[in-house]
């Protein structure tokens, strides 16, 4: 009796550790659950990914775009299809099924996410087609999720606000989707524009696949999710240290967290007493170092996204208030020092209060620094066509978002450009856009001049309107002249990169003018990853003038 008893014991004990092996797997497992949470935890992003992946498009860029060798080629602008030309091809192919025609538009073979989906609407007038969208998974005949292009995506079906939603004239939607062996989208028309976003793992990655019915089972996470990223303000904990003081031109303020093993940087807001002068957010630069090493180097406008002047918006990692308080997010870890300074490049003194929210942070091989970086460029001919280079990072990081503000001296529609993003030496761009305004997450940008803002990417201004000055209704035209500001910032479409990132945007106008950019770029690296952005006071300064009769034109 005693071996019997002592046998199952040892078989009770085995049977304990086994399940508890198998639960550590399960919870190890990617799945729409874990990947919700990650959407939110502001930590995620600091460290580099434990189950490493490369983000990854299939849209309707124009097939014709093969090399950069080929100028006509590669700024072709015809990216999106039309029923009635049946040359257009800005797809994977064609297939039947019982009978009935299918588009390809995504096929990817291997355990992944569909992460972001963008599609404009049909026409700019209203959210209107015909056209059924299709998800299969896993190599199923089945789709798990099927209706109507727009409307399962844009946060009036089945996925909820601001999960999915309508922003200027597109259906876009950050719901992930993951699946373990593979991915195929299809519609019942010849798509029009598309975008899908997803991440491609390694071999052998565990993911558990999206079902309909967990999808309902986590509905009250979904829900939560969506609370959280439309308060971002009540998730920040921690220490504050702060500094209100006058910064007179030419001089440098600063706040050093106490020294220390393993710390972070939880939030950092600035407050200017005055911005009637709207290039003051240009020519105030915020600076950071960490563990002695400078990683932010960046105006204020173009690091918390307001641009040229006090532009108000609300995301998950930056909000500029109506009263002028710019705050920012993101976590900055490091493993001994930081420090927060504000440089006033600019000949006018200006009041300001500076505040850093500091807490703990543990360190590990993973840690990654955060980087901030600044490109400007005045005058930008717009022919030839050309790419302009956001940035070009060498090493191994995490692109995590940017904020672009351009001057367009006329009226005609500036953003026909896409952006192209090659990771790790490839041959050909991981990511090829469809439009400036695409990858920004709205459409029909001739008409799009009004403000809007979501979690993860806005327009806080464009024209003469913003948040405090909004579009009237029913005013129509295209005019588009003037600053416009368009930022986006990523959270599970995140970009990891080994060994290099180069992220470029099309310049393509429809007038042949000088235009004038400048661009914020975030991303987290190691302290070897490099950058080839260096800190450009002239330029910085070199501030794009407004057209002539342009409304709060000063000079």
């Amino acid at each position: 009796m005693k071996k019997i008893k002592f046998k199952s014991s040892i078989l009770c004990l085995l049977i304990l550790v086994c399940t508890n092996y198998l639960s550590a797997q399960i919870e190890k497992k990617i799945s729409i659950e874990s990947l919700l949470n990650q959407m939110v935890d502001r930590d995620a992003i600091a460290s580099f990914p434990k189950n490493d992946f490369r983000l990854k498009q299939e849209s309707s860029y124009n097939r014709a775009s093969k090399t950069p060798t080929d100028s006509v080629g590669w700024f072709n602008n015809h990216d999106f299809n039309k029923e009635e030309k049946p040359e257009d091809h800005n797809f994977i192919r064609t297939e039947e099924k019982n009978g009935q025609k299918e588009w390809v538009l995504m096929d990817h073979v291997g355990p992944g996410a569909i992460v972001r989906t963008w599609m404009p609407f049909l026409s700019a007038g209203e959210p209107n087609t015909d056209i059924i969208i299709k998800i299969y998974l896993d190599g199923s005949d089945e789709p798990v999720l099927e209706g109507n292009m727009l409307g399962l995506l844009d946060g009036t079906g089945l996925i909820p606000y601001p999960l999915a939603h309508q922003s200027l004239r597109s259906a876009v939607s950050f719901f992930p989707i993951p699946y373990a062996k593979g991915c195929k989208i299809t519609t019942s028309e010849k798509p029009f524009f598309y975008q899908f976003t997803y991440r491609a793992y390694d071999e052998g990655t565990a993911i558990k696949t999206f079902t309909k019915e967990e999808f309902y089972e986590l509905l009250p996470l979904t829900n939560q999710v969506g609370e959280s990223l439309l308060n971002p303000e009540f998730y920040v904990q921690g220490r504050d240290y702060s500094i209100t003081s006058k910064l007179d031109s030419k001089d440098e303020k600063s706040i050093s967290l106490p020294k220390g093993e393993n710390g972070s940087i939880r939030e950092v807001s600035v407050k200017l007493d005055d911005y009637r002068n709207p290039e003051i957010t240009r020519s105030i630069v915020i600076k950071m170092e960490f563990d002695e090493a400078q990683t932010v180097w960046c105006p204020i406008g173009d690091f918390f996204g307001s641009g040229i002047g006090l532009n108000p918006f609300k995301g998950w990692n930056r909000t500029v208030s109506d009263d002028g308080t710019m705050t920012c997010r993101w976590v900055m870890p490091f493993q001994n020092t930081a420090k927060v300074s504000l440089i006033n490049l600019g000949e006018t003194s200006v009041n300001f209060n500076l505040k850093v929210t500091g807490s703990k942070w543990k360190w590990d091989e993973n840690s990654m620094y955060f980087n901030a970086a600044w490109n400007g460029q005045y005058p930008v001919a717009t022919r030839p066509f050309s790419d302009w280079n956001y940035v070009t990072l060498k090493g191994r990081g995490v692109y995590v978002g940017d904020a672009l503000t351009v001057m367009n001296p006329v009226k005609r529609w500036w953003g026909e450009g896409d952006e192209k993003i090659w990771v790790d030496g490839e041959d050909f761009p991981s990511i090829f856009g469809t439009g400036t305004e695409d990858y920004y997450a709205y459409s029909w940008g001739g008409k799009s001049t009004d403000f809007y803002q979501h979690p993860f990417h806005a327009q806080p201004v464009s024209n003469v309107y913003n948040k405090l000055n909004r579009k009237p209704k029913g005013v129509k035209g295209k005019n588009t002249s003037g600053y416009s500001t368009e930022t986006r910032t990523r959270a599970l479409d995140g970009m990891p990169f080994s060994s290099s990132l180069q992220l470029d945007m099309e310049v393509w106008s429809w007038t042949d003018c000088d235009m004038g950019y400048g661009v914020g770029v975030y991303w987290y690296g190691d302290r070897e990853t490099t950058s080839n952005r260096v800190a450009n006071e002239k330029e910085v300064l070199n501030v794009p003038p407004l057209p002539k009769g342009f409304p709060n034109n000063t000079k």
